[in-house]
């Protein structure tokens, strides 16, 4: 009898490549290179206005997608109260909510893995409805483009700026959502949110920030909030436990910055530039062509159209990372064609799944082996009714029937039936 039973492969496995191959991100050696991106799901237990924990249906969806030596970053999480007042979404500042990550934590790690907090505050991105009546803030007053997600109007309802006081004291809630993470809910590292036109992204743009403080006009000051949080949250955790997230190219929520190529070629330097106390382990970067309205051949286009000197790649910031000795995270459209090249290319570190990590949460053995992967419901992603439709209910690529002929002595695999 054979030892073990091969299902027919349906695309090139991807074992030996240097998908497969082993990396160190900070303090955390891992196996692969294949990291499950931050997407948010709003599947938590609501408690209190603003308050959701994550429950046992949490513990499930983080261990299924879990691997041996693989990473997976976290939605992304409240530092403090009314820091997304989005419905669903958990954070990491009651006890319940950390002892709910707690669980988690310990399943991913009961199979080897490593998970990840993403930290944000969303700023002018929620209204004061969602707010308990609280006017949102941000780096202006400027509003959002449309409507916010309770409906109503955004320009009816525009943010105020956050005064310098108030973003030193966001700044150090930062640091100690980061510590609670860690130290209480058992997270390995945690990631800031700087990225998709949230909080910190709004004082990055010149096209939203209008500030001439200190925290506003040159590229200088734009950067400034987004430095002290990095260099505060690695004073508190450590920064080979530090990792940010950012989207240069990101045109979600009315962000547009004028010359992206150069205005993130100055983060990356400054980052880069840290003492070793202070400077992240790791940057996290969306492809410019990707878009969360536009497909990738007019996302492009529309780059083209505007930015100066129109690089419009990640390769730039990625090198001027690597001086630093930053590891590279990409994110945004990527599969099991284009990643290869990207990561035998030297452009990445580790390449960054979300859809597909959401559809199919053995998605490593998958690629490993060559797989078929189940179809993504985009329906589903942002809640469903029940919450575990299209969350923990997508189905595993499993071996069905084996159909043997011969005897038993000399016995041979005639058919495999696999189901997924």
């Amino acid at each position: 009898m054979p030892a073990a039973i091969t299902p027919p492969l349906s695309f090139a496995p991807l074992r030996d490549t240097k998908v497969f191959s082993p990396w160190q991100l900070g303090r955390l050696s891992l196996g692969h290179r294949i990291v499950q991106a931050p997407c948010t799901r709003m599947r938590a237990d609501k408690v209190d206005r603003g308050i959701y924990v994550p429950g046992e249906r949490y513990v499930t969806y983080y261990q299924q997608r879990a691997s041996a030596g693989g990473l997976q970053i976290t939605e992304a999480l409240d530092i403090c109260l009314d820091a997304s007042a989005y419905p669903g979404v958990p954070g990491v500042f009651t006890d319940a909510q950390l002892a709910g990550w707690k669980k988690v934590t310990d399943a991913v790690h009961s199979k080897g893995g490593f998970i990840v907090a993403q930290l944000w505050h969303t700023g002018r991105a929620s209204s004061p409805g969602l707010r308990g009546g609280a006017q949102p803030i941000s780096s202006t007053t400027k509003p959002m483009p449309g409507s916010y997600l309770d409906g109503s109007d955004c320009a009816a309802n525009p943010p105020r700026p956050m005064t310098v006081e108030e973003i030193h004291a966001l700044t150090q809630e930062w640091a100690a959502a980061a510590k609670r993470a860690v130290d209480v809910a058992g997270f390995d590292a945690v990631e800031i949110h700087g990225a998709n036109g949230y909080l910190l992204e709004q004082f990055l743009h010149d096209n939203i920030n209008d500030r001439t403080d200190a925290y506003g006009g040159s590229v200088e000051n734009r950067c400034r909030f987004v430095l002290e949080v990095v260099e505060a949250v690695s004073a508190a955790i450590g920064a080979d436990r530090t990792g940010i997230r950012l989207s240069p190219y990101n045109y979600f929520q009315g962000t547009k910055d004028s010359d992206p190529n150069a205005h993130w070629a100055y983060l990356c330097e400054q980052l880069a530039g840290l003492s070793e106390v202070s400077r992240p382990a790791y940057v996290h970067m969306i492809e410019p062509r990707f878009d969360e309205e536009l497909d990738e051949q007019k996302k492009m286009a529309a780059l083209a159209e505007y930015t100066a000197k129109p690089v419009n790649s990640l390769t730039p910031f990625r090198e001027i990372l690597a001086k630093g000795g930053i590891v590279f995270l990409a994110a945004g459209g990527f599969d099991r064609v284009n990643m290869v090249p990207k990561l035998e290319g030297g452009l990445a570190d580790a390449v960054v799944l979300g859809r597909h990590f959401i559809a199919n949460p053995d998605l490593v053995a998958r690629l490993r082996n060559g797989w078929p992967l189940n179809a993504y419901d985009r329906s589903t992603f942002y809640g469903a009714s029940p919450p575990e439709k299209g969350y923990t209910d997508y189905p595993v690529y499993t071996v069905q029937a084996v159909k043997m002929v011969g005897t038993e002595d000399k016995a041979e695999v005639a058919e495999v039936t696999v189901a997924a």
